[in-house]
Formats: structure tokens, sequence, C-alpha cells
């Protein structure tokens, strides 16, 4: 009975625009946030973007896009690219550099091989043990 009141593709277009609403909020919720993170928007031009958006979310999003989507893009790179070096300088204090004596054992195999010489070598260990 459901199925004949309730056809497979009103189901498929019920979906449709299900996803098509959620992808939407997702939308907004990226401009919302990049509105805050535009550091080349004042106080003033925020709140206009942000009423504009609220009260007219259709409007406002479309032309929000239109009119800031290519810097939108570049702050969503830069925004990336700052928390991959924050990342890749957490992963370099966590793991920890080499010792004092295994960067001396380093010295001494170079000084070995005759890629240093003997003063280089002090002033080297001398830097590393102060």
């Amino acid at each position: 009975m459901l199925a004949y009141d309730y056809p497979v593709m009103g189901f498929f277009w019920s979906m449709l625009i299900f996803f098509l609403w959620i992808m939407w909020f997702i939308l907004l919720f990226h401009i919302l946030a990049d509105i805050f993170r535009s550091h080349d928007l004042g106080g003033v031009a925020k709140t206009l973007w942000i009423i504009f958006v609220i009260f007219l979310p259709f409007l406002g999003v479309f032309v929000y896009v239109i009119a800031r989507g290519n810097s939108m893009a570049q702050r969503s790179i830069d925004q990336a690219k700052a928390q991959q070096s924050q990342f890749d300088s957490y992963v370099r204090e966590t793991a920890g550099s080499s010792s004092a004596a295994d960067e001396i054992a380093k010295l001494a195999d170079l000084k070995a091989r005759g890629v240093i010489t003997d003063g280089e070598f002090a002033a080297k260990k001398a830097q590393l043990l102060a």
C-alpha cells in the first residue's frame, strides 16, 4: 500500500532534495566561517555580509561566492598550509632530535673519513656540548 502511495521515483526525488538541503547548509556554514576568518574585511563589512547571508540566504550565499569565491579558496589553502606547518613542527618536537652524543658520533665519523678537519670537529663538539 505504501509503495503505491509513495512511488520509487518519489523516494529518489525526496532523497535528492534532502541531500541538496544538507549541501546548502554545509555551504552556508563554510561561508560564515570564511567571513569570520577573512582578514581583509573590517568589522562593518563582516557584519553586513552576515546580515545579508542570514536574511537573504540564497541570494547572499550566491553573491558571496561570486564576489569572494577566489579569495575564499585562497584563504582555505593558506589555512591548510598553516595547519600542515603546525603539524610538521609538532611532529619534529615530539619525535625529538638526536642527542648530542649522536651528533658527536656523526662528527667523529666525518672526521675519520676526512670530510672535516680536527679544528672543525673540535669547534662543533664544543658547540654541541655548550
